[in-house]
């Protein structure tokens, strides 16, 4: 009698746990042939909401560690997909990669993650500043984490496009929740479960699959989203376009080429900053004309 393969079904990624969707729903991965390589969860709006909900419980703690260890916790991550970069190479190649291209994907993936490490301690000198005023007073501008971000994953790269939005993101001391890609998902949730074993925190990246038309509403009109962060073409496109202007949500759009070394950079970072401008008063002491 022949065997039945038995086939993985891979589970989302909410607040550090790997809980089955919801909806109770699964859809089949199928390479370019149509051979079945697995079952993926078909997310909810419900699992849409717990993942804000995980994902602002571990803001505050993620965003008030200092940025040299959030740059020890990517560097981490690293590590971890230098351990199992055969795996995620197998799993690009069943999903359509050439062994060089996806050899390639991999490895600039972890690069990446060196890169954004690099640049938590180092963003805020950049863009934060000490203005000039007419007034006894120090004038700073200083940039904080935006809060809460959706991530709606490029859905023709199955690991270096996620990667390359995801981490300027966490890096500047966001929260993520990620919608990945429908039909190259199998190395997303790979990606979880390194994140899961390193030393991120639950809940600061929360990964979900499924289909974008069911969720694109949820993710652009939720209120405690903060930003939403776009990598496809869709119809939606225009819709959820605006449903972040009427609830006052910062909206990008990338149309980069992830593998091109311009796709990274100080500049990803910062669109997820807000700066807050500090009036101090300068005190002066005995009447003298100096200050300190």
């Amino acid at each position: 009698m022949e065997r039945l393969e038995v086939l993985k079904t891979y589970k989302i990624y909410i607040g550090g746990a790997f809980p089955r969707t919801e909806s109770g729903r699964t859809y089949p991965l199928k390479d370019s042939k149509g051979t079945l390589l697995a079952n993926m969860c078909l997310s909810s709006r419900k699992d849409v909401r717990n993942s804000v909900v995980a994902a602002r419980k571990a803001f505050g703690g993620w965003s008030s560690k200092t940025a040299f260890n959030r740059g020890q916790i990517l560097y981490r991550l690293a590590e971890m997909m230098e351990g199992r970069k055969v795996q995620l190479v197998d799993e690009l190649i069943q999903m359509g990669k050439t062994k060089p291209n996806a050899e390639q994907e991999v490895l600039l993936s972890i690069d990446r993650c060196i890169y954004y490490a690099g640049w938590c301690d180092k963003y805020q000198a950049i863009v934060s500043s000490v203005n000039p005023v007419s007034s006894n007073h120090f004038n700073f501008t200083v940039a904080e984490p935006t809060g809460v971000v959706g991530l709606i994953a490029d859905e023709k790269s199955g690991l270096i496009g996620l990667i390359s939005m995801l981490l300027p993101i966490i890096a500047g001391g966001n929260t993520c929740i990620v919608l990945a890609s429908e039909t190259k998902a199998m190395s997303s949730i790979t990606l979880a479960e390194l994140i899961n074993s390193s030393d991120v925190p639950g809940g600061v990246v929360n990964i979900l699959t499924g289909n974008l038309d069911e969720l694109a509403q949820t993710f652009s009109t939720h209120m405690d989203i903060n930003s939403l962060a776009l990598s496809r073409e869709s119809k939606l496109m225009k819709a959820m376009a605006e449903n972040c202007v009427s609830n006052v949500k910062r909206f990008s759009i990338y149309s980069e080429n992830w593998t091109k070394i311009e796709s990274q950079g100080l500049d990803f970072i910062a669109r997820f900053q807000e700066y807050k401008t500090t009036w101090h008063p300068i005190e002066k002491i005995g009447g003298a004309s100096g200050g300190y």
